[in-house]
């Protein structure tokens, strides 16, 4: 299998808004994740969320991450919704959303699985979209978690692709699946942009042990086996994919020699909330990492996407505000 070292490596400056941590799925791995009577359970608020945003635009963020889980079908999440004016999380997050665009920053949002009619709500208000595959295979890690089912997520991400939104997904590796179930989800993928030329990334996660969850006992997989995966990604996708690593989670040096070409969000205002013991490197350090390879600092929708114009009005003059002439953050 032939190395494939990218010219530059990109990364996307953020602000992380974790908007809820309720969610009906049960991932054996998920830190985050709290029931809708614990303590720690949240749904934040408007203004918890503007206090952030304008944090992210006045450090030279151009990215909204706004993630969470699946807590729609969480009656009481409803009641709270409800106490706020919103009939739906959807429409909460689509002001969201909104809300960012009014500060500056272009919305990417995580939503978990979506209806059709959900994601063609969000389109216009977001530069792009996500959901991570993380496996085609049925593994105990997703026992209890119906949003898991790879069937529904492909179904999300093909949606996407028919609505025309640049979308990021990926695989989760060390959760129990199996060498043959990595190659078939990086193939389902592949397959469903060869029909819509719609995903502009591909995430390579390494499942990291969380405290107080079924899976903190394991370990995680080892960097050769990380690299392995990252080479076996590169293979698979077309050179238009690129291929993303954490990067405060894995050794960026050795991966992107592999192949890896974005390291995905940093930010210089929050933390990680999924992995939230992971510093950010600074850009310094991930300079030392990556040697000779340049690195280029992107937008939430990638360069070729910009050029190609799939953004639509409500966000447009952010996009030709943040863009150089080939797609890639302005300096």
């Amino acid at each position: 299998m032939s190395i494939h070292i990218p010219p530059y490596v990109t990364f996307s400056q953020n602000v992380f808004v974790p908007v809820t941590n309720i969610c009906r799925n049960r991932c054996g791995y998920c830190g985050l994740r709290r029931d809708f009577n614990h303590p720690e359970a949240n749904l934040m608020m408007p203004d918890h969320v503007e206090i952030l945003l304008k944090k992210g635009f006045s450090s030279n963020c151009t990215e909204a991450l706004f993630t969470f889980g699946e807590p729609d079908n969480v009656s009481e999440f409803r009641e709270i919704l409800q106490n706020i004016g919103y009939s739906s999380f959807i429409k909460y997050v689509m002001d969201l959303c909104q809300m960012a665009i009014d500060n500056g920053l272009l919305p990417h949002t995580n939503a978990g699985v979506l209806s059709y009619a959900d994601m063609s709500g969000l389109k216009p208000l977001n530069a792009s979209m996500g959901l991570m595959l993380e496996t085609t295979g049925e593994v105990d890690a997703h026992k209890g978690s119906p949003g898991k089912d790879p069937c529904i997520r492909l179904e999300t991400i093909e949606n996407a692709g028919k609505l025309k939104i640049p979308f990021t997904s990926g695989i989760l590796v060390g959760i129990d699946e199996t060498w043959d179930d990595r190659i078939e989800s990086l193939l389902a993928i592949r397959r469903l942009h060869e029909r819509y030329g719609h995903i502009q990334e591909v995430i390579v996660q390494n499942f990291v042990p969380q405290k107080n969850t079924l899976m903190s006992g394991l370990r995680p997989p080892p960097l050769e086996e990380m690299q392995k995966v990252v080479a076996i990604a590169r293979a698979i996708l077309p050179q238009e994919i690129a291929i993303q690593v954490p990067s405060n989670l894995v050794s960026i040096g050795s991966l992107v020699a592999c192949g890896a070409s974005d390291l995905g969000g940093i930010s210089p205002v929050t933390i990680d909330h999924i992995n939230p013991e992971a510093r950010w490197p600074s850009l310094d350090e991930i300079r030392s990492m990556i040697g000779d390879i340049e690195l280029r600092e992107r937008m939430p929708i990638y360069p070729h996407f910009v050029q190609e114009g799939w953004y639509s009005s409500p966000i447009e003059e952010l996009v030709k505000r943040y863009s150089d002439e080939n797609g890639f953050r302005a300096n």
